[in-house]
């Protein structure tokens, strides 16, 4: 079998099979709990089953902890293979993250002035001013 194309078994399958299979979440018990949940929605319309049935051109608006996604169905999954293989079950048309969050590792790194620990020459002055109160 090639990687290029994803067998199907129908054109209709659980969403939370589908989910799993997608690679969006990792496991179906996650899967199941998204949905419960209410973080996953379906054609706009809040999913609450996990058995219920997508087909291919649904939406499929899913919230996960670090972002939102938005996927339309492209294919039924039959087992869950590698990141290339899901890749062809779904488009992902999500929205791009925010660039004024995202802060380069540099950026992290500084510390504004004046905040952490003294430096050793900052401490002796302190203790300067501390025996000079007394």
């Amino acid at each position: 079998m090639s990687g290029e194309t994803q067998p199907t078994s129908g054109s209709r399958q659980r969403i939370d099979k589908w989910l799993f299979f997608a690679r969006m979440v990792k496991s179906r018990s996650l899967a199941q709990s998204h949905i419960q949940s209410g973080h996953v929605r379906i054609n706009g319309e809040r999913c609450s089953h996990p058995s219920q049935m997508v087909k291919p051109g649904d939406r499929i608006e899913l919230t996960l902890e670090r972002r939102d996604v938005v996927l339309v169905m492209r294919l039924a999954g039959e087992r869950r293979g590698p990141y290339e293989e899901a890749r062809l079950l779904y488009d992902d048309q999500s929205p791009p993250p925010d660039e004024a969050k995202r802060l380069t590792a540099y950026e992290q790194a500084i510390r504004a002035t004046g905040t952490g620990r003294p430096t050793k020459k900052e401490r002796r002055a302190i203790d300067r001013l501390m025996s000079d109160e007394d």
